[in-house]
């Protein structure tokens, strides 16, 4: 018999933008809480870049994104929503950035953390071209650095031992919205409503014309499984041996 993997209860995602999480991971979040699974989203930046009217009053637009966010993951069962504060459109991976994301994952101590690509550049596909955003990079950047080394070395940021948050390691890393060595697809047919219902609760930034683009790219990824819509990530496990070994709720 195939040793399993051991059980999963805590998934942090990160994400750059409100709305990126809707786009990339939804779905499967929705699967993963129906099972019992915490999950805890963290926007790294405020969304004040999402809009170009020259009118706009940017501390309402903020207040506004944040308030959307909170209702997209209610919609998929996720309650706990961090956000970090930095600025829309001109985020970097700082060492600021990375301690933050330490110490949230410190904090934490989530079994699976879901990321952004830091590896995405230019996206080239039939009909879909796309330039992904620096922040998204940014994000993915700081956060894969800060689940390693960071996140598991007691000598980094020795000011976090200070706040009595010991070195943790993180056993699964999830790529989102990648487009290169995709090697883990994740039924979400039973949850893509939900899903839709997150996405538009960004009514700030998207209409009713985005759920065909959704519908369209995640049935594409169903294919490659043999379901109606799938979501599609680039994961690295990195269990230690002594791992105990249980029937954990997986996808």
């Amino acid at each position: 018999m195939q040793a399993q993997q051991p059980t999963i209860s805590r998934v942090l995602v990160i994400a750059a933008h409100p709305d990126d999480i809707e786009f990339g991971v939804a779905g499967t979040v929705a699967m993963w809480t129906d099972q019992g699974i915490h999950v805890t989203y963290c926007l790294v930046t405020d969304g004040a870049a999402g809009s170009n009217d020259p009118g706009v009053n940017y501390v309402e637009l903020v207040e506004r994104r944040r308030e959307e966010q909170l209702e997209a993951a209610r919609c998929v069962g996720v309650q706990d929503v961090r956000f970090l504060g930095y600025s829309d459109g001109t985020l970097v991976p700082s060492m600021e950035l990375r301690r933050d994301l330490t110490r949230l994952i410190r904090e934490i101590r989530p079994d699976r953390v879901v990321i952004m690509d830091p590896t995405v550049v230019l996206v080239q596909s039939e009909g879909f071209n796309y330039i992904n955003h620096p922040d998204h990079r940014a994000s993915g950047e700081a956060a894969l650095y800060a689940i390693f080394p960071s996140a598991e070395t007691r000598p980094i940021f020795p000011e976090l031992l200070d706040e009595g948050l010991e070195p943790f390691h993180v056993n699964e890393v999830w790529l989102m919205l990648s487009n290169q060595d995709t090697n883990r697809w994740v039924d979400v047919t039973a949850a893509h409503d939900r899903k839709l219902s997150a996405l538009l609760c960004h009514r700030s930034q998207l209409g009713e014309e985005v759920k065909e683009f959704v519908v369209l790219f995640d049935s594409e990824e169903g294919k490659k499984i043999n379901v109606q819509f799938a979501e599609a990530f680039r994961v690295l496990t990195f269990y230690p041996p002594s791992a105990p070994v249980t029937d954990g709720a997986m996808s």
